[in-house]
């Protein structure tokens, strides 16, 4: 028997209604609770167009965290990363803006924590053996101290968000090692080099072993350090805070494939 064609349309108009809920439901599902925690390297100090309302936190609009949310499908987005943060500042001033509800964490912290300005000034102003003293007193903290305190922190972020996929964020090597680069020596950019291998090393094991996503920078930015005459990285600036961290460049260019390829395929892109 026949259906007739009153059937037939009765029949597609159900089966329409069906088909955009079950698209509204996947839509929903896809859209993401995204909060972005960390110091300068994830609030975009030195990748300018800052938030005024930022202060001294210097969230630029050019920031990795900012341009992901802009190109996914997200139901909320907490954008709470601030220049200088340590360890100690992320879980005592940042973690308020976690949820049980929160599907998503970025994070950059330990260098701080390190004494990265310090270390670099030093560097920069004095002789290349007390360069490479303080680089290794840095390294030593990297090794015995900040274990503990990552653990500690990534502890309080798995707490207050049970079922988030957190993304752990390295720092990039400076320099590219060439013969010929105006500025430090070769052996202060080595040792330089050196203590960001030391520190992402930790840093991927403390993400281990909370169960987090580790994201390594440091194959997105090579070729593009400093000394490479493709930089994505700003050397001495003013303002000086501005000094060793990514462009506009650098967080388009590196930091957001990174976190991009590191968020999880449930993380539907937006169309």
């Amino acid at each position: 028997m026949r259906p007739s064609r009153s059937c037939l349309a009765a029949l597609g108009a159900v089966t329409l209604a069906a088909t955009s809920l079950l698209w509204s439901g996947s839509a929903s599902a896809a859209a993401t609770d995204y909060v972005a925690l960390g110091d300068s390297y994830s609030s975009g100090t030195g990748a300018g167009n800052y938030d005024p309302g930022s202060g001294s936190c210097n969230r630029s609009a050019n920031a990795y965290p900012k341009l992901w949310a802009a190109a996914h499908s997200t139901a909320s987005f907490k954008f709470v990363a601030c220049s200088g943060a340590t360890t100690a500042t992320v879980a005592s001033g940042q973690l308020g803006a976690l949820a049980s509800s929160t599907t998503l964490v970025s994070i950059t912290a330990g260098g701080n924590d390190a004494g990265f300005a310090d270390v670099m000034e030093t560097c920069v102003l004095h002789s290349t053996s007390t360069c490479q003293s303080r680089v290794a007193e840095a390294e030593s903290y990297m090794r015995g101290t900040l274990p503990g305190r990552l653990d500690s922190l990534y502890a309080k972020i798995r707490a207050k968000s049970p079922s988030a996929r957190v993304v752990v964020l390295g720092y990039p090597r400076l320099y590219k090692i060439v013969s010929v680069c105006v500025g430090l020596g070769n052996t202060k950019r080595t040792a330089l080099n050196g203590a960001a291998d030391t520190l992402d090393g930790v840093l991927a094991q403390a993400a281990g072993r909370a169960g987090f996503t580790w994201s390594d920078v440091r194959d997105e930015f090579a070729g593009h350090e400093l000394c490479s005459g493709d930089d994505w990285l700003n050397a001495v600036t003013i303002p000086i805070d501005s000094s060793y961290h990514p462009t506009a460049l650098g967080h388009r260019s590196g930091y957001l494939p990174a976190l991009t390829g590191s968020a999880g395929l449930a993380l539907q892109k937006q169309t």
